[in-house]
């Protein structure tokens, strides 16, 4: 991925050295967190609210008709009504960082990653006559405090969409090579993008109404709704894939890095590894063969209306 000398993100906090933020108890126990490579639990009664809610969501954009007032229930809306405050600067901004800003490589190229899926989902949302609030992504080391609970380095990479961020421990890239095979920048940047496709989740409502839901679900039905929500989280990664290929700075092998990564946190493949057995009612993120299959759609099509995992087979 040739991703050096192009544009960074202002829009990372980079906490790391910050200390502690006292004990990581209730480690995944926060409101609605999404992350990478195994997700939380998801929860409550019938599927139809949300059938509906992505049927509206494509079906009025097909018509031309601005659907944010359908979609704004849940906690969550299309349009916060916060500039994005979008820049073309290549160095972290005042107020991004706290304390001294460790400009790493890795940093580097997070904020390079993050500054694409700026460029991709800015002119998504503009397309539609709406506007994409850009979220932060905050680098931490150890434990930090987000609005979804305190998390740690078992974390790794989640979205909370309480407070509308993707946090990042600066271990994970290197458990993502080393504990579950998946190497390379592209493999890194998939899964970026995987948690920025929860923020636009959020943005558009299927989040909060997915979070509203699951609280009155059997075990089951949460588990099979959260994994129709990640493979769109997939997708969408997979449409900011199809868009950051055609600027022409993927390189040969880099598809097959992100579908390698998919293969690999698979919840099959991760409970084989683990525990040698997998039980598929349990499955919340999807299979490694549907993981790739919803990156592989998106990123082939580019469309939204290609990643409507709730009224298609997964």
């Amino acid at each position: 991925m040739r991703w050096r000398g192009r544009r960074q993100s202002d829009n990372i906090d980079d906490q790391r050295g910050q200390g502690g933020f006292g004990r990581p108890g209730n480690i995944g126990s926060g409101p609605g967190r999404m992350r990478i490579p195994i997700g939380g639990r998801a929860g409550g009664g019938g599927l139809s609210t949300i059938v509906i809610l992505v049927v509206l969501f494509f079906g009025l954009k097909a018509c031309g008709i601005d659907p944010m007032q359908v979609l704004t229930g849940g906690g969550g809306g299309l349009l916060p009504g916060e500039d994005s405050g979008r820049t073309t600067s290549s160095e972290s901004g005042p107020g991004s960082s706290s304390g001294s800003a460790r400009n790493d490589e890795m940093k580097q190229f997070v904020a390079t990653v993050l500054a694409e899926t700026e460029d991709v989902w800015n002119g998504i949302f503009q397309a539609n006559g709406l506007t994409y609030e850009e979220p932060k992504l905050t680098l931490f080391e150890g434990q930090i405090r987000s609005a979804c609970g305190f998390a740690s380095s078992a974390s790794g990479l989640f979205y909370c969409p309480a407070d509308k961020k993707v946090y990042l421990d600066t271990s994970f890239f290197r458990q993502l090579s080393e504990q579950f095979g998946a190497s390379g920048d592209f493999a890194e940047a998939y899964v970026v993008a995987h948690e920025v496709g929860h923020h636009v989740q959020n943005l558009i409502g299927v989040l909060p109404k997915f979070n509203q839901m699951r609280q009155r679900m059997s075990e089951s039905e949460a588990n099979h709704m959260s994994m129709q929500v990640e493979l769109q989280a997939d997708c969408f990664a997979g449409v900011w894939g199809h868009y950051t290929a055609q600027k022409g700075i993927l390189e040969e092998g880099d598809l097959e890095e992100a579908l390698n990564a998919a293969q690999q946190i698979g919840d099959d493949t991760l409970q084989k590894r683990t525990q040698g057995y997998v039980v598929p009612e349990t499955f919340n993120h999807g299979t490694s063969a549907q993981r790739q299959k919803w990156f592989a759609r998106g990123y082939k099509s580019g469309k939204l209306s290609d990643c409507d995992t709730f009224n298609n087979p997964i």
